[in-house]
């Protein structure tokens, strides 16, 4: 974990946000604190915080809209939503946001510590790992010069959008997307698709990859909630 890593709490109440900070300040971290959701984008334009604690409610933009926004500009920030809210923990967890981890309140500023340490410590890892992309013993391997995905040594033939979708996924291993997330990674031009369209896609490549590799089922469906890349078996 890098020293003096430097971590964005995103809170509108005062008392939990000195909290946080003052708990957090005393581990070695360095602290910024914003309560308005509205700031936080512009903020992230001119700071890359290792880490965000994002409270799901708050003025101006919601947590969740903020997870959203920051996962798909800032991929490589970890985010820690705080929440009141205990029904939306599934949705917190990243299977449809993209979130790290979650803390309930009320929490134990130990706890805030704890998961501060072991989201950047993973955070930490992935980044230190190399791309599955880049990996010789990867199941696929991307020629993304060239756009062609190989597997057992053939070409599967990939669309453009086909592509995309692998190699958003491959970059990723094991992180599930919803189908929204691998719209927004497919379709730059913003067009308006449905769900199903996703589905459609990632029928076709898993079928072109079962071909070549029928005993591995590298992309994998995670009921109700979207897709991931898992090359091991």
């Amino acid at each position: 974990m890098p020293a003096n890593a430097s971590l964005l709490i995103v809170e509108d109440e005062p008392k939990i946000a000195r909290l946080m900070a003052d708990y957090l300040q005393t581990h070695g971290f360095e602290t910024t604190t914003l309560d308005d959701g509205n700031a936080v984008m512009p903020w992230l334009e001119e700071q890359q915080p290792a880490l965000i604690l994002l409270d799901l409610m708050l003025p101006g933009q919601d947590g969740l809209t903020l997870c959203r926004s920051i996962r798909q500009r800032y991929p490589q920030t970890a985010i820690i939503m705080v929440t009141a809210k205990v029904e939306e923990v599934d949705r917190l967890l990243g299977l449809e946001l993209g979130a790290d981890d979650y803390i309930c309140k009320p929490f134990s500023p130990r706890e805030v510590v704890a998961r501060v340490k072991a989201v950047l410590r993973r955070s930490q890892a992935a980044q230190s790992a190399p791309l599955a992309v880049d990996d010789p013993d990867a199941p696929v391997q991307l020629n993304e010069d060239g756009w062609q995905a190989i597997a057992g040594g053939h070409d599967l033939g990939l669309t453009a959008v086909e592509f995309q979708l692998l190699r958003v996924m491959m970059r990723a291993p094991g992180r599930i997307f919803s189908r929204e997330q691998l719209m927004d990674h497919m379709y730059r031009d913003n067009r308006i698709v449905s769900e199903r369209t996703v589905d459609s896609h990632v029928k076709k490549l898993r079928k072109k990859i079962s071909e070549v590799l029928p005993e591995r089922d590298i992309i994998r469906s995670v009921y109700g909630v979207g897709y991931k890349y898992q090359p091991d078996e």
